[in-house]
């Protein structure tokens, strides 16, 4: 595998390594393999989901789970399933790429297919016993059986690890018995399989169970009613109540007290799925949006025409393209990690545990980022349909509430903040990433004289480059003074480290467009790719814009008198363009691209 030839950064490295465009994967980069794919999940999603868009806005259960099995005839449900077990084992980008494609349709249906293949199945290829994944991963992967994933329960919620759902030994030593209540359970209503996380005795941390439920014969099994929710009206989410629920000792998943682990990194996996199954939602949004205003005349003109609309279209393509550019990036990271380590003799478990866990902070950042385009994206759709766009007659309003759920599920956004800043502190107090060498750099460089030379900007993002690098200053800047203000502490401080994460995400995000831009320029000319370049450019300034507002924000609250002025300063040096871009003319050129396509065409 060429990914042992190379230095692959690390996760949380691209914040102080500069990556070449050469290095990073784009969606340009897929295989003639993952083209077709890409046209067959395309045209499962037409034929079995959109075009039945109405029934399952209906709360039409049944059709998720009958569409659900169709997608385990076509081999969907198993693309990231070993072949060993009746899966496809297609590489992390494939697998990503399928999530993408097949999640447009409805959030109904990405819901299912999310939970089932995502935290439904993956804990047992990752953590099972090799007679556990014999036994129960083919018929996930063929959509015999469908799987669900049973942790928060009404106290426990971010704090996963809180559960009070008990799992105590039998006298015999042969078994368990679970009693508990879990809530929220996508998939409840057809599973035959739950992942059931339950504390035994004592225990710090709780410890995972494979759990079957057949109807006919519950074991103390029972549901609530269809919880009524805002949006995924057609996924099934129910309460699942545990008493005396018989569980074999083979049952367990990993080891006891394992579970906490198992959950964390399985929620690793379901982050940047998550992600990749909001960026087609996107696309068709704006594809929708753009077809709507082509058509629709005010004053005699299409409503395309005005600026006010023109504005909205560049920025909901902008925010797509850059979404898909990170979320692409992180994933081939991922896939050429876990070939490394398969090359240096890990199993295909060990492998994969260890790749996803590596890049976990780009997970999580990709999570918070495409989460809040997408809703976004579809708030922005209503208001270019206009009342339209209220109306359940228009699919604006469903893709609107669907949206909603992102930002909560697989961890909320504001957890996902946190941990990104958090898990990126602790990898540099391993020595897994240096944020001190870089940090004192810019510590020092702010103590000095600046240059006032000129630079040269005549290469092709120059400047932008440069400015990506200055926001990195930034974040070393700000969570540097505060590491060394708060110390372990820190965590306490969650609207500091909130702040600090909105600066990181928009660190990978602008770099991830401008890179995958560059790449492509160097292929395809850079006249082919005009309309690429004002899209990275507009994310980026948008991106300085929210740097400089959650910097100023951060420095103002944590520092005081000289400490306070000198980093305002520094801030201020690091967020300045020498040429700033024309912002209307990139939005127009981007909005004219997309109006004249009738579509998001990138």
């Amino acid at each position: 595998m060429e990914a042992t030839e190379k230095d692959i950064l690390r996760g949380g490295q691209f914040l102080v390594k500069e990556t070449k465009c050469e290095d990073v994967f784009t969606p340009e980069d897929f295989s003639e393999e993952q083209k077709m794919m890409k046209e067959a999940v395309q045209e499962f999603n037409e034929r079995e989901i959109i075009a039945h868009k109405a029934r399952f806005e209906a709360k039409d259960y049944a059709l998720t789970e009958e569409v659900m099995k169709k997608a385990g005839q076509l081999g969907f449900l198993g693309v990231a399933v070993p072949e060993a077990y009746g899966g496809l084992d297609m590489g992390f980008v494939s697998t990503l790429l399928v999530c993408d494609y097949i999640s447009s349709g409805t959030g109904s249906f990405s819901t299912a297919f999310g939970a089932h293949t995502g935290i439904g199945t993956m804990p047992i290829t990752l953590y099972g016993t090799e007679e556990q994944k014999q036994k129960y991963v083919p018929k996930l992967a063929t959509g015999e059986w469908f799987g669900s994933y049973c942790l928060t329960e009404p106290g426990a919620g971010s704090d996963a690890n809180s559960g009070k759902t008990t799992a105590t030994l039998s006298e015999d030593g042969k078994s368990y018995k679970i009693n508990g209540q879990k809530m929220w359970i996508s998939n409840a209503g057809f599973c035959h399989l739950m992942i059931v996380f339950a504390r035994i005795e004592d225990d710090k941390n709780i410890t995972g169970f494979i759990v079957e439920y057949d109807k006919n014969n519950p074991n103390g099994i029972t549901l609530g009613e269809e919880e009524h929710k805002l949006g995924i009206r057609a996924s099934s989410t129910r309460q699942v109540f545990y008493s005396d629920t018989v569980v074999p000792i083979e049952n367990m998943l990993a080891g006891r007290g394992e579970g906490f682990k198992i959950a964390m990194n399985a929620l690793n996996v379901g982050r940047i799925k998550l992600a990749g199954a909001c960026l087609d939602s996107q696309r068709r949004i704006l594809t929708t949006a753009v077809q709507y205003a082509n058509e629709r005349k005010q004053f005699n003109t299409p409503i395309a025409d005005f600026g006010a609309i023109k504005y909205k279209l560049a920025e909901m393509a902008s925010s797509a393209y850059a979404g898909e550019s990170a979320t692409y990036r992180a994933a081939k990271n991922i896939e050429d990690r876990i070939a490394m380590r398969q090359a240096a003799g890990n199993t295909h478990q060990e492998a994969e545990l260890k790749g996803v866990e590596e890049y976990a902070i780009e997970c999580s950042i990709l999570k918070v980022a495409v989460s809040e385009d997408v809703q976004n994206c579809a708030d922005e759709g209503i208001q270019i349909f206009g009342g339209m766009g209220f109306s359940e007659e228009t699919p604006m309003e469903a893709a609107w509430r669907d949206a909603r759920i992102a930002r909560i599920y697989e961890g909320t956004n504001e957890i996902n903040r946190m941990l990104s800043v958090g898990m990126l502190v602790k990898k540099a107090m391993k020595g897994h990433v240096d944020l001190l060498g870089p940090a004192q750099k810019v510590q020092e460089e702010l103590m000095g004289i600046p240059s006032f030379d000129t630079p040269d900007y005549s290469e092709l993002f120059a400047e932008e480059k440069e400015m990506v690098a200055k926001l990195k200053k930034v974040f070393l800047m700000v969570a540097g003074a505060a590491v060394q203000k708060f110390g372990p502490d820190l965590d306490k401080h969650q609207q500091l480290l909130i702040a600090a994460s909105d600066i990181l995400i928009e660190i990978y995000m602008a770099e991830s467009a401008i890179l995958r831009t560059e790449k492509n320029v160097k292929r395809f000319g850079e006249d082919a790719q005009a309309v690429q370049i004002a899209m990275a450019k507009l994310y980026l300034y948008n991106a300085v814009s929210i740097v400089e507002k959650n910097g100023k924000e951060s420095i103002i609250s944590f520092a005081e008198g000289d400490e306070q002025r000198m980093l305002l300063m520094g801030l201020k040096r690091f967020v300045k363009y020498a040429n700033y871009p024309d912002i209307v003319d990139l939005r127009i050129a981007i909005a004219e691209k997309v109006k004249a396509e009738n579509k998001y065409c990138f």
